[in-house]
């Protein structure tokens, strides 16, 4: 907290470049976390609406938006932060626990390849940036529900960045994306409740200023947040993580993605960041 007042003035925002698919064919016809309900009826117009805005607000900010296809049958496809991750311009692809979003991983890596990419396919489970947020120096990854700590070492080697392994311990918060954002460079913002205590204790040790985040704030996925150094794009309802960044001196912009949030998602899920250029260290 000592150095929030001497950053308050100087948030200077990143152009940034994202991947997103739209929620065209999203529906929770099945449930593999602990938001989805078949039985709620999902509005995927509303979907494809609230969806948009959150494109039209990249935008807006001068960050750079493509677009991948969706696919029919892949209802999660529009959680595009879950298809890859890209550092330094390197892609790994990521490979689903979960036989109902196999067909996802492919996709996402073909349009990487597609376009001049350095690619690996994965041969451990990873589910992209959904376990996984560079820091700094550091890859924070993410295992308990999703990723395993074998899909974190082939993340290591391929994108060669070190590892910090988090194990995660709550079910709603199933992957690191609904427990942790990364504000700028090594900053950070998590719910401590979500990690075991060794990994709480990591936590504080290497990130002992980091915005610390409370469960009710975290359940509205507060922490499934996008930042780009300056501003923040979170969920609407969470208004504490709202107050805490302004203290910081973020911007914060909340959206409503009530219906996407049906699959267990919010803004980081919809947004892949494509890093092209290798990122400082």
């Amino acid at each position: 907290m000592h150095h929030a007042a001497k950053v308050r003035a100087t948030r200077t925002p990143r152009t940034q470049h994202y991947l997103m698919c739209c929620p065209s064919h999203f529906e929770v016809t099945y449930s593999i976390n602990p938001w989805m309900d078949p039985a709620k009826p999902v509005d995927t117009a509303l979907a494809v609406t609230q969806w948009e805005r959150l494109v039209s607000l990249h935008r807006e900010l001068g960050h750079r938006v493509e677009l991948i296809d969706p696919l029919p049958g892949c209802p999660d496809m529009v959680f595009a932060a879950n298809g890859a991750t890209v550092v330094d311009g390197r892609v790994l692809g990521a490979r689903f626990r979960n036989a109902e979003r196999a067909a996802e991983g492919p996709a996402y890596l073909e349009w990487f390849r597609s376009r001049g990419y350095q690619v690996h396919e994965p041969v451990q489970v990873n589910e992209g940036e959904g376990d996984f947020a560079l820091a700094g120096d550091w890859l924070l990854a993410g295992t308990g529900f999703r990723s395993s700590p074998e899909g974190h070492a082939e993340a290591q080697e391929f994108l060669r960045r070190p590892v910090i392994r988090l194990d995660l311990v709550d079910p709603r918060f199933y992957h690191l994306d609904t427990a942790l954002t990364v504000l700028d460079g090594d900053e950070i913002m998590y719910y401590p409740g979500a990690f075991s205590p060794g990994s709480q204790a990591v936590l504080r040790r290497l990130f002992p200023d980091a915005v610390v985040v409370t469960e009710t704030d975290a359940e509205l996925f507060g922490l499934n947040a996008v930042s780009d150094g300056c501003h923040v794009i979170l969920p609407e309802a969470a208004t504490g993580v709202a107050r805490r960044l302004r203290e910081r001196g973020f911007e914060p912009i909340g959206l409503d993605l009530s219906e996407l949030l049906k699959g267990g998602g919010s803004v980081k899920c919809c947004t892949l960041e494509i890093r092209d250029r290798p990122t400082a260290g």
